[in-house]
């Protein structure tokens, strides 16, 4: 049963496309000619919070609003995308915002959060523990606690799904990164409302694997810790309403070395020019792992965001792979 109808997708993009401009889809030669596949990448990465998320959260916060729920402020726990969003949010109802992140996370990603207009706090070793820490200001304050996956959300970030299988032709299959699995259900989600047969990959990273590992299993496997410079993925706890529509719509999930994500950074950076984030480069590196299976044949690939920072960065193209 999908979360939302057609119509109910069809409501979702009115709304988000007055936030969100659609975002190209652009078919890139010297991928095509790297991969031997006609490569399709959904640019995500060209949203007002440079990430897919941009979509998800405002809807929910919206439809929330439009519920005569009362909101004092939101709370979220996030890595930086998803805090981008929930700041962007807040402001855009005139409310206040806190985000909270794990200790060492990304500064760039932190200045953005700020920026957008969040409170930044920083407690916990990883997301699960600052998850922890963001309900209890939640219950402190009284401010709406925006989780990374809702059904609202997903009925946004579904819309960049929507686009992308309009704007390019049939396509095989589509490879998109796993975080906590918004991205991955909009597409299902999309895909199964719009009636077609294309096939969606998810990757992960073997350092962050419990999403692949549950779906081997076929039910939830958490991991005690995570060790991946793609913190987009950084997952050890998945889920439960999204492993379940990954694990019926989904046709499986790669885990995929460091290396692997770093090479698909540089790939992205000398084939198209755009910056990919650590887990946006992962949709990439899935792809080119199985690049025999779909040779000459139409695949997409979602840049789900472009949020780096600059060592980070700067290490991946002088030909390294940073050590977590």
């Amino acid at each position: 049963m999908p979360l939302f109808s057609l119509d109910d997708l069809h409501q979702a993009i009115d709304f988000v496309q007055k936030l969100v401009p659609p975002t190209p889809t652009h078919h890139w030669p010297l991928l095509t000619k790297r991969t031997g596949v006609n490569v399709y990448v959904k640019h995500e990465n060209h949203t007002p919070i440079g990430a897919f998320k941009a979509r998800g959260v405002p809807l929910f916060v919206h439809e929330l609003a439009q519920s005569g729920a009362p909101l004092k402020g939101l709370v979220a726990a996030t890595r930086g995308n998803h805090g981008q969003a929930v700041a962007l949010a807040a402001t855009q109802h005139g409310i206040p915002s806190v985000i909270v992140v794990p200790e060492g996370n990304s500064l760039e990603k932190n200045a953005a959060m700020d920026a957008f207009g969040g409170e930044l706090i920083i407690a916990g070793a990883d997301f699960e523990a600052s998850r922890v820490v963001a309900a209890q200001i939640g219950e402190d304050r009284g401010f709406h606690m925006v989780p990374p996956f809702h059904a609202d959300i997903v009925k946004g970030v579904a819309t960049y799904a929507y686009e992308l299988f309009q704007s390019a032709p049939p396509l095989a299959a589509v490879y998109v990164p796993i975080g906590m699995g918004s991205g991955i259900c909009g597409l299902i989600t999309a895909r199964d409302l719009l009636g077609l047969e294309t096939e969606i990959i998810g990757v992960v990273a073997e350092n962050a694997p419990s999403y692949g590992l549950s779906f081997d299993a076929g039910e939830i496997i958490g991991t005690d810790t995570v060790s991946t410079f793609a913190d987009g993925i950084a997952c050890r706890a998945p889920d439960k309403s999204a492993f379940e529509i990954i694990k019926h719509g989904a046709s499986r999930v790669i885990q995929l070395k460091e290396d692997e994500i770093a090479n698909a950074m540089r790939y992205f950076y000398s084939d198209t020019h755009n910056i990919a984030e650590p887990a946006a480069a992962a949709s990439l590196a899935g792809l080119i792992r199985e690049k025999e299976e779909y040779a000459g044949k139409n695949v997409g690939v979602i840049l789900s965001g472009s949020n780096v920072d600059a060592p980070v960065y700067q290490e991946v193209m002088a030909g390294k792979t940073p050590v977590v």
